[in-house]
């Protein structure tokens, strides 16, 4: 799949809202992508899920997963002052909080300002934002506000989503939007051809709270084999090189004793047969990713990741290489040709 409907893909996926437990919105998205290849798609308790491929019930099962759900926060309360307070929904890096321009998804959806102290009013030494300190300025009184916004109420990052210069891409939600498209790359790859498995397709909810959506979808789809298409780190100033992967180079193939070792080298042998460059993601335990719940569903399942790099992960203005996103599409479709 071309980078430039990539790119536009990606722009409708990480348009719309779905933090953890509110992914309504963006799994309805995902859903119409992806019934073009899979007519039978629906939503289950959540999770948006298709099939395809090889329909003899004999055949290898392979499920691609792709989490759909996005960080943000979650309305507390609304103080008699006129200020929202928060609480954060998945890994927030407090660091980047004074100053953020928030959407608040009640009734209506209204725009909000993280508030900031001015540093000429700081003494230059104070600490990092806890959460209970945290307040959102909407310009709107506490009883107009107590009109629009309930506790429970979502809030996301309202960052700016673009194509940059080459092949790069910066958005919020690209953790995890991106594997999504990648996915859907790689049935576009495969749509006309007879596969020698059959395929599930899950893009499942509340990976950032504990891969809440992954468990359940593997429990009910019951595969031999679970691929989590998921992002990781990408190379940036000062970062290790064993704990990074370079963006443009490829996707990033898990090696880790929680994973199947047939598998990764499944995906390495793919990679390789078809000239598809890739790298190592070693993992010295768990992955922290939905794989961790599909190795461990029912009597066990050979799961491994698949990562595509990712720059400034968990704010809003994650950065990706669009061919990198292509790339990893082309590895699926060739692991897929090659499963027996």
């Amino acid at each position: 799949m071309k980078t430039q409907i990539i790119a536009d893909m990606l722009t409708a996926l990480c348009r719309v809202t779905g933090i953890s437990g509110d992914e309504t919105a963006a799994a309805a998205t995902a859903a119409e992508f992806l019934k073009l290849y899979c007519p039978d798609t629906h939503i289950s308790h959540g999770n948006v899920i298709g099939t395809c491929g090889n329909p003899d019930p004999d055949a290898p099962h392979v499920l691609l997963d792709a989490h759909i759900d996005q960080i943000g926060m979650v309305v507390t309360s609304i103080t008699e002052d006129g200020f929202v307070t928060v609480g954060n929904v998945g890994g927030i890096d407090r660091r980047l909080l004074p100053a953020q321009r928030v959407h608040l998804h009640g009734r209506e959806c209204i725009d909000g300002v993280v508030c900031a102290m001015p540093p000429h009013l700081t003494s230059g030494d104070e600490k990092v934002l806890q959460f209970e300190d945290v307040r959102i300025d909407t310009g709107y009184s506490a009883q107009e506000l107590r009109e629009i916004l309930s506790p429970g109420d979502s809030v996301t990052f309202a960052g700016h989503i673009a194509r940059m210069l080459g092949d790069r891409f910066t958005s919020p939600a690209l953790d995890d939007r991106c594997g999504v498209a990648a996915i859907l790359s790689a049935l576009h790859s495969v749509k006309d051809e007879e596969l020698p498995c059959r395929v599930t397709v899950q893009f499942s909810t509340q990976e950032e709270v504990g891969e809440r959506g992954a468990k359940i979808g593997c429990y009910a789809a019951d595969p031999d084999i679970a691929l989590a298409v998921d992002v990781s780190f990408a190379r940036n100033l000062g970062d290790s090189e064993t704990k990074t992967g370079k963006m443009g180079e490829g996707p990033m193939i898990g090696f880790s004793p929680s994973l199947s070792k047939s598998v990764t080298k499944g995906l390495c042998e793919a990679a390789d047969a078809c000239g598809i460059p890739w790298q190592y993601e070693v993992m010295a335990g768990t992955t922290g990713t939905n794989a961790d719940q599909f190795s461990v569903c029912r009597g066990g399942v050979k799961a491994c990741t698949v990562s595509i790099p990712l720059r400034y992960m968990h704010t809003p203005a994650e950065i990706i290489s669009l061919k990198d996103v292509a790339m990893t599409g082309d590895l699926l479709a060739a692991y897929l040709r090659r499963c027996k």
